[in-house]
């Protein structure tokens, strides 16, 4: 059997240990599509921020259908789509890239997935997709995590080899809640506590207890690394490596903050069997079946 070399939720204590894979797979000397120093801020950082790479008529077309499909879920009782913990508000809607056919061809769209396959160096899919909400007053947040331990974990990705890509519909101002991040937090493993329980993902998605770095883990990749608060306008595009440790703030304020979320893996990374002992989780949060790589089309700027 061969060792897991990102093992979590063992048992074993909580630890950091240094990441076993690239962080950009393009070869050197390989044309990026966009400067060289965002890809270098990416590289040392874990992440970049794209701002206003898409123009605001796009992104008013794109607040349109997930206004749409928000007031048409609001009640429907779904696996797909999410609530507040304590309240009917949606929290996240699941699977948009295969729903809606705004966002498909948003999945498709060069500037996204062209990035993708330059930063991963291969043919890409999309393992997740989904509609992130924080209401205004009520937002929860979303306490620290790495994606990457979740999906190796729940999901069975074997390789830190997928990009997370969030696409923002309003502001994110300092004030409702805008993605937080640890620079330099994509270079480690964060290992994690506990066992994972039955059916996690039922529970996880609203408030998640079992795949979060111990307090000590975190202090230290912040001392190391500081914090960054992605503070953008609209139609700005949030590039995170998918083990770059993040997470957010509730939203006390009046002004909602929305986003598009898609995670594009490389095609030679897709999932085996979970590396917890639970079935693998539903196909809304984690691509099994039918598996092809993404055509991309060009954008409409």
């Amino acid at each position: 059997m061969k060792t897991d070399d990102y093992p979590s939720r063992t048992g074993e204590p909580a630890r950091l240990i240094p990441r076993q894979d690239p962080v950009v797979y393009a070869p050197q000397g390989a044309p990026p599509p966009i400067s060289q120093a965002d890809i270098d801020q990416f590289e040392q950082r874990g992440f970049m921020v794209l701002h206003k790479l898409l123009p605001e008529r796009e992104v008013a077309a794109l607040e349109q259908a997930s206004a749409q499909l928000r007031k048409h879920l609001q009640h429907e009782h779904s696996q797909e789509t999410i609530t507040e913990p304590g309240s009917h508000e949606v929290r996240s809607i699941f699977r948009i890239h295969e729903t809606s056919p705004v966002f498909k061809q948003l999945a498709r769209d060069k500037r996204l997935a062209g990035l993708a396959r330059y930063l991963l160096n291969d043919d890409v899919y999309i393992h997740q997709s989904r509609l992130n909400y924080k209401p205004g007053f009520c937002g929860k947040e979303f306490y620290w995590h790495s994606d990457f331990e979740t999906w190796h974990v729940e999901d069975g990705m074997p390789r830190m080899r997928a990009v997370s890509m969030s696409i923002t519909l309003t502001d994110n101002i300092a004030e409702n809640g805008p993605l937080m991040l640890i620079p330099g937090s994509h270079r480690y493993f964060a290992v994690c506590e506990g066992i994972t329980p039955e059916n996690h993902h039922l529970a996880s998605l609203k408030k998640q207890e079992y795949g979060t770095p111990t307090e000590t883990c975190l202090k230290t990749l912040v001392e190391q690394g500081g914090l960054a608060s992605t503070v953008c306008e609209k139609g700005s595009v949030i590039v995170f490596d998918c083990n770059t440790i993040h997470g957010s703030n509730s939203n006390m304020t009046p002004f909602p903050r929305s986003n598009v979320f898609f995670v594009y893996n490389a095609l030679s990374n897709q999932v085996v069997t979970p590396f917890c002992a639970q079935p693998p989780r539903p196909e809304h949060l984690c691509a099994r079946q039918n598996i092809e790589p993404i055509p991309m089309e060009i954008s409409q700027h």
